[in-house]
């Protein structure tokens, strides 16, 4: 029984499988320490959509294990700008009375990621598009309008910010 034991030590040592979790580091450049993320522009009706958005931006970035300082300017060694292009709506699921109970809320913008020292782009997405689906609020009007909606569930509104932001900030870190 003892003669097998010798082996352990062996077994341990070429346990690892040689895969890593993604998502945990940065290819950037090492000089990029300080990104400028300023306020989106918002192309839409929807009111303060611009503002929720490049705060969800910022917050994604900023919880990314603090290796970058976030500046609300556009200076820094790098910048991300970004302009919401469309946020459109549809019902994907309806009762029997043929009443939305779950809409699909898109939403597009054109992001660039550029290089401040050399202003080289390095990275950019000129129609990202992010979709996610939410079920009907309590007292939602039955309106397409995205506007009508997010005045509605402005929950929804800050959970779609959130998903495109981890969406745009992973595209960006993990393109290198």
């Amino acid at each position: 029984m003892k003669n097998w034991l010798w082996l352990l030590p062996l077994m341990w040592l070429s346990s690892g499988c040689g895969y890593a979790l993604a998502g945990r580091g940065s290819f950037l450049p090492d000089y990029i320490k300080v990104i400028g993320i300023p306020q989106f522009e918002n192309k839409t009706t929807t009111f303060n959509l611009d503002q929720t958005v490049t705060a969800q931006v910022r917050s994604e970035l900023q919880g990314r294990g603090g290796r970058y300082r976030v500046v609300p300017e556009g200076t820094g060694d790098a910048v991300i700008t970004g302009v919401v292009t469309g946020l459109s709506i549809a019902p994907v699921v309806t009762n029997a009375s043929q009443l939305a109970t779950r809409y699909a809320v898109t939403l597009t913008a054109n992001v660039e990621f550029r290089d401040t020292h050399t202003n080289k782009l390095l990275w950019s997405n000129p129609s990202m598009s992010f979709r996610d689906e939410y079920p009907v609020s309590s007292g939602a009007t039955g309106s397409l309008d995205a506007s009508q909606f997010f005045r509605n569930d402005t929950q929804a509104l800050t959970r779609l910010a959130q998903n495109f932001a981890r969406s745009v900030i992973t595209s960006i870190l993990e393109n290198f």
